[in-house]
């Protein structure tokens, strides 16, 4: 649900985001986060389901991770969130804390491809928002965490389409899903997995 501390916190983070791109503030120490409209479909997307397992990777200040777990909460989902910044790791506990959802959300803190392989949790929706040329890898890292009707929603893939386009492409030709591109902000490809492979 949305209470008044999640929305607080929301407002603070896009306000803080939209300061620091006026101010040119480099792309690598700012927090890259989610579009509004992309967490107020990712808290629609995970909202209605009961006991929802996400796995965020690439969880920066906690931005989208606030929409996912406020989503969860409903009906007692959990998050699982990824990241490997230590400053972003900091703002990231400090703001999901701030926003009343610390007791939906994790944080595994480290590099994706070390802390991954470690989690034996299955997932039902995982949201893809690093490293734009780690996608494809990252997807096959997480695969094996996801049973028929899971879903992998991918930001940026319209945003970043000289990069991501291969990416889009592969899924909508993998037989064991079903892939189509959400022409919402910076591009969201949704992917449902049909069959474990």
């Amino acid at each position: 649900m949305l209470d008044d501390r999640v929305r607080a916190v929301l407002a603070r983070l896009e306000a803080e985001d939209a300061d620091e791109r006026a101010r040119g503030v480099p792309r690598e120490q700012r927090a890259r986060q989610v579009a509004r409209a992309t967490g107020q479909f990712l808290f629609a997307f995970v909202s209605p389901q009961t006991d929802c397992e996400v796995l965020e990777i690439g969880g920066s200040r906690g931005y989208s991770s606030i929409w996912l777990a406020a989503g969860v909460r409903t009906f007692g989902g959990r998050l699982l969130s990824l990241e490997s910044d230590p400053a972003k790791v900091e703002a990231w506990r400090a703001n999901v804390e701030e926003a009343g959802v610390a007791d939906w959300a994790d944080l595994i803190e480290g590099d994706a491809f070390e802390t991954l392989p470690r989690i034996e949790d299955v997932f039902d929706v995982v949201f893809l928002d690093a490293e734009k040329e780690q996608y494809e890898q990252l997807f096959a890292e997480v695969r094996a965490k996801l049973e028929p009707g899971a879903v992998v929603i991918a930001d940026n893939v319209l945003s970043h389409q000289e990069t991501l386009g291969a990416y889009s492409r592969a899924r909508q030709a993998d037989p064991t899903l079903e892939s189509v591109t959400l022409p919402l902000d910076r591009g969201l490809e949704l992917s449902v997995v049909l069959r474990s492979h």
